[in-house]
């Protein structure tokens, strides 16, 4: 996972949609409220391997919160975490957080 601690931040591991069957997680935009202990912070970032359910999770997050009268800049890592497949078929080497030699760590 990206590792942010040199910028004083941290990683709220939250599941979008829900492995194995893909189902949008019901609790998503109540546990980041928890997180952020009842008003979601000014900025945002979202991450996931690809870089498509972090941008299905950001436009949610992003119209939730205009709903709720606060606007929130979300951000999508538009490579995601391991980024594009390459030739071979394995992710991690093409784009993507780790690719791009970002700070991150094995959890």
């Amino acid at each position: 996972m990206p590792d942010l601690s040199g910028l004083g931040r941290q990683v709220w591991t939250v599941e979008w949609v829900r492995f194995p069957d893909m189902q949008p997680n019901p609790d998503f935009l109540a546990t980041l409220l928890e997180l952020s202990g009842g008003r979601l912070p000014d900025r945002l970032c979202f991450i996931c391997r690809s870089g498509a359910r972090s941008m299905a999770a950001a436009r949610l997050v992003a119209a939730a919160a205009d709903d709720m009268g606060h606007g929130v800049h979300c951000t999508n890592v538009a490579e995601g975490f391991e980024g594009d497949l390459n030739p071979d078929r394995h992710r991690g080497t093409v784009n993507g957080w780790k690719a791009h030699g970002l700070p991150w760590q094995q959890n």
